[in-house]
């Protein structure tokens, strides 16, 4: 699947160009002169994929333009998402209506002709496929799929044959979708899986100190896995992003930015290709099945976004 587009294993994220993202972004949300910079340090990094959706707040105008200020808007390959849509919906024609009317406006924001990739933004949403199915007969979006959350609706998605893509969360931290066999039948089948969330919306980096207690279970395996990059002789970055790279039926890491020095990293890190058997080995041993309270961002506390990390609060009189 996808072989037409040549993708590159690394896609830029650009939520944080629209909103400020991430329990670890201490920058906020990158000026628009910066997220130019980023897509043009992507593309000299030999990035060729960009993921985006109707609802990262104005993060669609920021590709529109910025793509094609750069001359790039036939180079990059960009994925979006329909907006959430949840039951409010009387009828067939109704559903296919709120479709149809997210993919001309997404083609407007990002200047394009066709939508090379859409998805829906909620796995409970792949029940309306049926109205993008109609519009790729048309020739307004190319391939089709759905962005997930949980592995129970990842491997009806997938067993379904109607999707052509799926997005979902994957780290060195997160291995429910690895122990149920989900990458090795979307590989058969021949479903693209675009990767997200590869060091945990930041949770894997950031400085301990700065983990809140609701988020301190993850502390153990964090060490653990330091240990095993130590001995590895790489960093924790590096482990989790060629971890990533070495999953059978991987099409692409989404990986998000605020600063072109963090992208050139990040291209830098997928340069250097898959681990070794024996790393990869020893990383599926160390790592437990943990909670989903700290794998799923969204069971995170509403204060996690707004929380002022340790190291920059200011102290007590």
């Amino acid at each position: 699947m996808f072989k037409d587009l040549a993708l590159s294993r690394l896609m830029l994220g650009t939520v944080q160009f629209g909103m400020s993202y991430g329990i670890a972004n201490t920058s906020g949300r990158p000026t628009y002169e910066t997220a130019r910079d980023i897509i043009a340090a992507a593309y000299e990094g030999g990035v060729n994929c960009l993921d985006t959706a109707a609802n990262y707040g104005t993060s669609e105008e920021v590709l529109g333009r910025a793509l094609d200020e750069l001359g790039l808007r036939d180079v990059f390959t960009v994925v979006t998402k329909i907006p959430l849509m949840g039951d409010d919906f009387d009828s067939q024609s109704a559903v296919d209506g709120f479709v149809e009317s997210s993919v001309i406006r997404s083609l407007k924001r990002l200047k394009l002709q066709v939508l090379p990739v859409c998805l829906f933004h909620a796995e409970d949403d792949f029940r309306y496929i049926e109205s993008l199915l109609k519009l790729r007969e048309r020739g307004l979006v190319r391939y089709v799929g759905c962005s997930v959350m949980t592995p129970t609706a990842t491997a009806r998605i997938v067993a379904s044959g109607l999707a052509d893509a799926v997005q979902l969360p994957t780290s060195v931290l997160d291995m429910r979708y690895l122990r149920q066999g989900i990458y090795r039948e979307a590989a058969r089948r021949g479903v693209g899986l675009f990767v997200r969330s590869i060091y945990l919306q930041g949770l894997l980096l950031m400085p301990e100190a700065d983990i809140i207690p609701e988020l301190r279970g993850v502390i153990p395996v964090r060490r653990r896995l330091a240990e095993i990059a130590g001995r590895a002789g790489v960093s924790v970055a590096e482990l989790a992003a060629r971890y990533i790279q070495s999953l059978e039926g991987v099409t692409c890491a989404v990986v998000g930015v605020e600063t072109v020095e963090q992208m050139r990293h990040n291209t830098e890190l997928f340069s250097k290709g898959p681990l070794d058997a024996s790393v990869v080995r020893a990383i599926e041993d160390a790592v437990p099945e943990l909670p989903d309270e700290i794998l799923m961002p969204n069971k995170w506390s509403k204060r996690i976004p707004d929380a002022v990390p340790a190291s920059r609060r200011p102290k007590a009189s």
